[in-house]
């Protein structure tokens, strides 16, 4: 491959949709990785493209149920011991995010990121031929009680006003959604507009694989620092517009140049199994207890929840057979032997929001980190959008709410 004109740092869902964008704009791209594509969080998630989600995480409500859920090792949110005071600069932003004032002008940024991406999704999986992966089934959102329920109608009401569409159910009507649900739950919310991948990883690497059949070259080394006019590695030095798409560690990169971005893990803890014949209609939601079940080709997925505990410290797999024993609770006959469990980093901004742009200072590094829970239901969407940065077109959004220089301000 000639010197390339682009390099992404990163093989994730991200990094390799960027990659693809930018090539089907006719540039030539190099993608950097330290371990190859769907190494990450790519692998792991949930598999979801979740576009009804345009509610931030820092929102009053989560503000409110944070001490309850604090005080369970191996509830919905956890902070590791010994990380309390490495992350309190970090959760004083995530606490002023939010202020009202700053979760609604979260939640119009995120429902134009969520409308770019669904507008993007189909052509862009019909240019890689990957349409038949893509699965749209819709998602079940769980209440236990009325009151859990009135809790989440402020929610609602706001993707209502987003042009959402949704269906509340009570009672019997939730059964013909989906059978075999605990009767605990009374109270249940359908979002069509909620769709799945087969599976995270087969897609990520389908991805890698459509990228190198154009000509893209995937190059496995180390990103080790920015450098004026390009990016040093382990391989040596690659120059071009940098485009920094490394997940959870994307905030190491940014430091070489200068710029600090309070970039944090969010561990994300899951457990795959054959699923025993159990007939999951589609993706369910249980809000009150942080994770979700989905279905994916190689068995069901249950998983979720948040544990802020870093890049360094090792994993605690008490935590995926804690919602694994609530799963086969929640969902009476469900056999849940033979899972494999896994953790993955998720790389979460304190305002929920990506950072998507220009690197302050680096107009030739362009910021496409920090989703979150959202990195596969955004991946179009963003690589659509870098891609116009790349080849010095306008967006079709206010990308301003995503500039990483909302952090040095």
């Amino acid at each position: 491959m000639s010197r390339p004109e682009v390099v992404v740092v990163g093989a994730g869902v991200i990094g390799l949709s960027v990659a693809l964008a930018a090539q089907a704009r006719g540039l030539k791209v190099q993608v950097i990785d330290r371990e190859g594509p769907a190494a990450g969080a790519s692998a792991g998630n949930a598999g979801a493209f979740a576009f009804p989600d345009i509610l931030p995480l820092a929102s009053p409500r989560i503000i409110r149920q944070a001490p309850k859920w604090l005080l369970d090792p191996l509830g919905p949110l956890s902070i590791r011991p010994g990380y309390a005071l490495r992350i309190a600069p970090w959760m004083l932003r995530f606490w002023r995010a939010s202020w009202p004032a700053q979760v609604r002008a979260s939640i119009v940024a995120q429902t134009a990121m969520m409308r770019r991406s669904q507008e993007t999704l189909d052509p862009f999986l019909e240019r890689a031929g990957l349409t038949g992966m893509l699965r749209r089934e819709g998602q079940l959102q769980v209440y236990e009680g009325a009151r859990e329920f009135r809790s989440s109608l402020p929610g609602w009401q706001a993707r209502e006003a987003a042009g959402i569409a949704f269906r509340h159910l009570e009672g019997d009507e939730i059964a013909e959604y989906q059978p075999g649900l605990s009767p605990r739950f009374t109270h249940a919310t359908f979002t069509p507009g909620w769709a799945t991948i087969d599976d995270p990883k087969d897609y990520t690497l389908a991805l890698a694989e459509r990228f190198r059949a154009d000509g893209g070259e995937i190059e496995i080394a180390q990103a080790q620092a920015l450098i004026p006019g390009g990016l040093r590695t382990t391989a040596g030095d690659r120059m071009g517009l940098v485009v920094l798409a490394a997940g959870a560690f994307s905030h190491r990169l940014a430091r070489t140049a200068g710029v600090r971005i309070p970039l944090e893990t969010e561990r994300g803890y899951n457990t795959t199994f054959p699923g025993g014949g159990f007939n999951l209609r589609m993706h369910i939601t249980f809000g009150g207890h942080g994770f979700v079940i989905s279905r994916l080709r190689s068995g069901l997925r249950v998983g979720g929840a948040v544990e802020l505990g870093g890049l360094d410290l090792p994993p605690n797999y008490a935590r995926a057979e804690a919602m694994l024993k609530k799963a086969s609770a929640f969902l009476p006959g469900l056999d849940i032997s033979g899972g494999r469990q896994w953790m993955g980093f998720r790389p979460s901004l304190p305002d929920t929001l990506p950072a998507i742009g220009p690197l302050p200072g680096r107009p030739d590094v362009i910021c496409a980190f920090g989703h979150g829970h959202l990195g596969l239901t955004q991946s179009t969407g963003t690589a659509d959008i870098v891609a116009d940065l790349l080849t010095g077109q306008e967006p079709g959004i206010d990308i301003a709410p995503f500039s990483p220089a909302r952090f040095t301000r």
